[in-house]
This record gives structure tokens, sequence and C-alpha cells, in this order.
């Protein structure tokens, strides 16, 4: 390791420092150099704030907590696959399809993300930041597997120009920039997102009887508040199905069991907001209680338990709805916004079955609103305080 560490400060350094040939180039080496050791600066003077956690280590935790999805993700999709077939496969050749699906989106994800990331942050002369990292991995699992490789680096483009860099980049965006990739796919190219897909290698019609997700069975006109057998395999129990994962659906997005650990390390590590992950989880719920006193269909009956572990609602609380970046900042305000991300999802999802995964458009749409969230919390607060202040003002 001193030996590499040698090479990159002694041999490479001096090249790409102030005056050396290649220094317009300074942010791509800052990036590797930092990815692999901890920067040299250090505070010697003066009054200076300590902290262990910072953009590295946050972005490593988020990593961390995205291996069970991402994991389990790569074994259901190999699952999918040899039951829609009606093949017995063991855990580690469903692994080995899996890898085969998942690994090329996670690679095209990070070549054209980070490649466009250094590109901007080379012309401006900043830092390349640690960002992108959980950005990268967080796109493929929010993908079907058999998305085209083209299609993903599209939407890659689009999603880290238009969502982040034209902000201002990492810390800057508006929009979580892995929805935006999504929706971007699922507005562009619908028939790749949308339908029976989501099952891997599988010919059409075999993908017409084993593809259909739990979501789009519910708002199918003739559901009749009971889920199909596949293959088959009926869903005997479809609850737990769907909280372990079992069943089609995006990459990563099954699991909610997986999603869950995640959480808790998440949560544990203080990294994401608890109050947002309750919130969404509660709203959604009671918007699914609100549905079954309404009763007008079979879906509007469908017990509010299982729409908290259908479809992508679980890894959204969890991954997306928490983005520090684009999330309310207040704690009143992460309240309300978790809140208001599961009421809209199951009212997306319900009224209008068009878009059954209604937690992606939910998560963009209050990524908007946050700003005013807090400004009214803000605003609110400076209100009280302004009244105990003159009440105490008048006592006196």
């Amino acid at each position: 390791m001193n030996f590499l560490r040698n090479f990159f400060e002694k041999k490479l350094g001096p090249h790409f420092h102030e005056g050396g040939k290649w220094h317009k180039y300074w942010p791509a080496y800052e990036a590797f150099y930092t990815f692999l050791f901890l920067p040299a600066e250090k505070s010697s003077e003066g009054v200076h704030v300590h902290d262990a956690m910072n953009l590295k280590r946050l972005m490593s935790m988020v990593i961390i907590a995205l291996i069970p999805p991402f994991l389990f993700g790569m074994f259901n999709t190999g699952y999918q696959h040899f039951l829609a077939l009606g093949q017995q496969a063991d855990l580690w050749q469903c692994m080995a399809y899996g890898a085969s699906k998942l690994l090329p989106l996670v690679l095209v994800s990070y070549a054209v993300g980070l490649s466009i990331e250094f590109a901007f942050c080379v012309a401006k002369g900043h830092p390349v930041s640690e960002g992108y990292l959980v950005t990268g991995l967080l796109i493929p699992l929010v993908l079907p597997a058999d998305i085209p490789l083209w299609m993903v680096a599209l939407a890659v483009a689009f999603a880290v120009i238009f969502a982040k860099e034209v902000f201002g980049g990492t810390g800057m965006n508006i929009l979580n920039v892995a929805l935006t990739a999504r929706a971007f796919l699922f507005f562009a190219y619908p028939s790749y997102m949308s339908g029976n897909i989501w099952v891997s290698g599988v010919p059409a019609e075999v993908n017409a009887r084993s593809g259909a997700t739990l979501l789009a069975q519910a708002a199918d006109s003739e559901f009749l508040g009971h889920f199909r057998a596949v293959n088959g395999v009926g869903y005997e129990n479809t609850f737990l199905s769907a909280f372990l994962g079992l069943v089609p659906g995006s990459i990563g997005e099954t699991s909610a069991l997986a999603c869950l650990i995640g959480g808790l390390f998440l949560v544990g590590t203080g990294v994401a907001s608890w109050r947002i992950i309750v919130s969404v989880f509660a709203g959604a719920y009671l918007t699914g209680l609100l549905f079954n006193a309404l009763g007008w269909n079979a879906y509007m009956r469908l017990p509010a338990h299982y729409h908290l572990v259908m479809g992508g609602l679980a890894f959204g609380a969890v991954y997306m709805a928490t983005d520090p970046v684009s999330a309310a900042q207040t704690s009143i305000g992460k309240w309300i916004y978790g809140f208001l991300i599961g009421v809209m999802t199951i009212l997306i999802r319900v009224v209008n079955p068009a878009y059954p995964e209604g937690v992606m458009l939910a998560i963009l749409l209050l990524n908007v609103l946050a700003p005013v969230i807090d400004y009214f919390v803000v605003q609110g607060n400076v209100r009280r305080r302004l009244k105990r202040f003159k009440t105490a003002a008048h006592v006196q």
C-alpha cells in the first residue's frame, strides 16, 4: 500500500498539482487519490469542527446498507427466471444468473455517470465528490433485469446532467437522481418499464403468465381481491411472499425484509431519518385503511398492510425518500414530507392504476415540495417565538 501511495504522491502528483502539465485534470486525480487514501490535509491550528462522518464515510454507509437488497435482488432475478421456465436451480445457480444480469447494469451505470461527473468537474475545476457512488448503485436496482444497456446509459446521462449537474452537482440537486433516471425510462420507453416484463430471460408468452407483479394484478379491472398463481406456484401466502421478496419486480425492490435490514443500519448509523421512514409507512397504511372503508372495488378493499410490502414502497421509503439533499430538512417537515409520500403513493396506485408503482412519482413530487414544507415549518416556528417574545415583553 505504501508503494501505491508513493506512486500517487511522488510520481503522479507533481504532474497534476499547480504548474504541472496535467493540472487541468487535477479533479480526476484528486478523486482517485481520496478514494484510495485519506486526504493528506490535517487541521493544525485555530478552532476546527472534527466529525467522523464526512461525505465519503456517509456514502460508504449507504453502500453497505444496499448490500441486502443488492444480493437478494441478484438471487431473485435468477429464482424468477428458473421458476418461469419450470427448471430446478440451487442458490448458486440463481445467484450466477442474477449476477449476469445485474453486474452489467451496474458497470454501465458507473461508467456513464462517473464519466459525465468527471467531465463536469474537470471543466469547472471542482473536486469530484463521492455522491454518485450511491446513485450509480441505486439506478440498476430500480430497473427490470432485461432493460437494454443502451437505455440505461441514456437514462443515467439524462439524470446526471439534468437532475444534478445543471443544479451545481452533489448536494445541490432538487430531485432524487436515481428516480429521475427511472422516470425518464418510464415515460420515454414505457413498454420496457411496464407490463409483463419483470421476469428475465424467458419468451414473451411465458412472461405473460409469470411476469405480472402484484401491483399490476391488483390494478387490473378484473381483480377480485386475490392474486393468481404464477406457473403453478400460487401465492398462498401473498403477504409473506411479498415481504420476503419472492415475487416479480424491479431487481432490488421486491424484498421489504431486505430493505428494512438496510434501513435499520442507516438509522442506527445516523445516516437516514427514521422520521421519514416511519411517516412514509404510516401515510401509506392510513390511506390504505381509508380506501378499505370506501371499498368501491376490489383494489380499494385490498388489506392496507399489503400496500406496505407491494412494489417499491419499502425501497423508496428507506433509500430514496431519505435522500438528505432532496428531502425535507426540519424535524416536523420530515414527518409531513414522509407522510405525504405515503399518501400520494397509494392515491396514485389505486385512483390512477395507469401508474401502478406510485412511489416513484410520489417521491419526485415531494422532492419539489420539500423546500415549501420546510419554509412553512420555519415560518410557523418564527411566529410562535415572536408571540412568546411579545407576551413576555408585555408581562414585563
